[in-house]
């Protein structure tokens, strides 16, 4: 059996059988060798560049099928909190990082010259916006170009960030291709784009599919063998503009849904209806529907910033991709539109947002973590504060926040404080909500406290 197809329409990439690449010898040994039970990456030394969100995780279950594990991060800080274990994980992860303390094969680095010992590396750095909602690719720049230089023949490199299409071949082929590393030849190339849901234990990475497009067939297999034991099933794909733009088409999807979720959910105000109810008798329908819910915007680093790698690439008028444009305008405003809902409630009573105490609860981004990044939490306190409202927030997985430059502190037990409005922005688990009876006035943004409660006030 051929280890890699040679059809007509991939002759051009293929790896002939007998091979006029002997640097990739290894890899086409791995992949025709039997899978090793339940250490398949035994004898490999993978670099995981970027130990975060996404890193963290990816090196755990590496390192949990047999990889001697290299991982590589430019802050100190993020190593230490990595070795203490005050980081994000779920608890089974939290187990597994604690194993890793007493085994040689689980390094944690600053110093990038690791790269060279490494089988494979993969490329694990965030990709955010600007303040003008423009890509922002300085860090995976400075990360791909760190790989780059310090690539050898042999290598599989694996780009997971999310990106423009086109991504990969800029930063990583093109850039090989000047060192004389030609992939399928002398190095490998994949995208295969992460799928991490931090806090959720039913969308772990090893019970989620991976999507995998290699430069040419070998880089696929490679790439696919490599990441096998951190998902539940691997889908090839050719070519990494394919599995780049998969990536972007997941969350624009999810963007452009959370938007009409929100404005269907104010329809539903008017209306005088409370949008659950209506959301899980459209949800009874076993197709061409899936529920999405509403809330105070969008937060993380996936949903606020991924379609603006598509935008990014389109005409700038808007023209394209109207309706991305206006989902992603949707979502901005969504704050704004919650502080004067809450004016709205204020006022409904003879009261003004100037000198009101208002409380936000919970503030991370979504339930279960402490991640704010892009959290709608950060905009609307600085909303509230702008209209003199003596706002607060309570998130016990959040001890401390800074917003507009300001240092604020979580309230430890919001329920011993008279609040004139309360605004429900994220319930953690196991979170007391039962004194919220007690609040003259609760706006609750992702209608789920009491979701049979007819939307807006009590």
């Amino acid at each position: 059996m051929p280890l890699v197809a040679t059809s007509a329409a991939q002759a051009p990439d293929a790896m002939a059988e007998d091979t006029s690449a002997p640097a990739l010898a290894g890899w086409a040994d791995r992949l025709a060798a039997p899978d090793d039970g339940d250490k398949p990456l035994r004898g490999l030394a993978v670099a995981v560049v970027g130990l975060g969100y996404v890193g963290l995780p990816t090196a755990l279950s590496l390192w949990a099928a047999g990889a001697t594990v290299l991982g590589l991060d430019v802050s100190e800080r993020r190593l230490r909190d990595i070795r203490t274990g005050s980081v994000d994980l779920l608890p089974a992860q939290h187990a597994a990082l604690a194993c890793t303390e007493s085994a040689g094969d689980f390094l944690l680095t600053t110093d990038t010259d690791v790269l060279r010992e490494a089988d494979a590396v993969i490329v694990c750095v965030p990709t955010p916006v600007t303040p003008a909602y423009e890509p922002d690719l300085a860090a995976l720049r400075a990360a791909c170009a760190t790989v780059v230089e310090r690539a050898v023949p042999g290598q599989l490199l694996v780009l997971t960030s999310t990106s423009h299409v086109g991504t990969t071949r800029e930063l990583l082929l093109e850039p090989l291709a000047r060192r004389e590393l030609t992939a399928e030849q002398e190095v490998l190339v994949a995208f295969a784009p992460e799928r991490i849901d931090p806090g959720n234990a039913t969308h772990t990475p090893e019970r989620t599919p991976r999507v995998v497009g290699g430069a040419g067939p070998l880089s696929t297999r490679a790439a696919a063998l490599l990441l096998r034991p951190t998902a539940s099933r691997i889908h090839e794909v050719q070519g990494p503009e394919t599995a780049e733009m998969a990536k972007l088409w997941e969350n624009v999807f999810r963007a452009v849904n959370i938007a009409l979720a929100n404005e269907l959910s104010d329809a539903c105000g008017h209306l005088g209806l409370s949008p659950i109810p209506v959301i899980e008798a459209a949800g009874t329908k076993p197709y061409g529907f899936m529920p999405f819910y509403p809330g105070p915007g969008a937060g993380g680093h996936c949903i606020p910033c991924d379609p603006y790698y598509l935008l990014g690439r389109l005409p700038g008028d808007g023209t394209s991709a109207p309706l991305v444009h206006t989902a992603m305008r949707a979502l901005r405003e969504r704050p704004a539109r919650i502080t004067g809902q809450a004016a709205e409630l204020l006022a409904a009573d003879g009261l003004v947002p100037a000198g009101a105490r208002v409380l936000v609860l919970g503030v991370a981004y979504k339930a279960g973590v402490s991640d704010v990044r892009e959290s709608p939490a950060l905009r609307l306190l600085s909303l509230l504060r702008d209209q003199g409202t003596d706002a607060h927030y309570s998130d016990g997985h959040v001890p401390t926040l800074t917003v507009d430059g300001r240092d604020l502190v979580s309230v430890a037990r919001p329920q011993d404080t008279e609040w004139d409005l309360v605004i429900v922005h994220t319930v953690h688990p196991g979170t007391d909500l039962d004194w919220l009876d007690t609040v003259p006035r609760v706006l609750d943004t992702r209608q789920r406290v009491r979701p049979h409660a007819p939307a807006g006030t009590r």
